[in-house]
């Protein structure tokens, strides 16, 4: 049984790198997820799975067909399965995900950002 606490400003402190997430947790089938966000994604849809964006620092402008929401620190979004999305950093941004251990960072859309094999930390 793993009962360790976790600092996410300590894990955060890890890296540097963009678009990468770093999983550090799992429950019940889920990852908990760090990553760092700079730019614009790619628009992605996830066909069985739902994804929780909660964001640690900085505001991330999460973009959908119809409309743009803004998640501003401490607050968060859930993208549900099957709706297209691009997650947008204007400036950098760290993020918390929550989403099943089978999820694909990019979904549908498989490219140079995609990341099929993730670090644990």
């Amino acid at each position: 049984m793993n009962t360790k606490k976790v600092n996410i400003t300590e894990k955060l402190s890890l890296f540097n790198d963009y678009w990468y997430p770093r999983i550090v947790g799992e429950l019940n089938g889920q990852h908990i997820k760090l990553v760092k966000l700079l730019g614009e994604f790619v628009w992605h849809k996830h066909d069985i799975e739902d994804e929780m964006f909660l964001v640690i620092r900085g505001i991330l402008k999460m973009e959908f067909r119809d409309k743009t929401v803004e998640i501003l620190p401490n607050e968060f979004i859930i993208v549900p399965r099957g709706v297209e999305h691009r997650p947008v950093a204007d400036n950098e941004v760290e993020i918390m995900l929550f989403e099943p251990a089978s999820t694909l960072n990019t979904g549908d859309s498989k490219g140079e950002f995609s990341r099929e094999v993730l670090e644990k930390i």
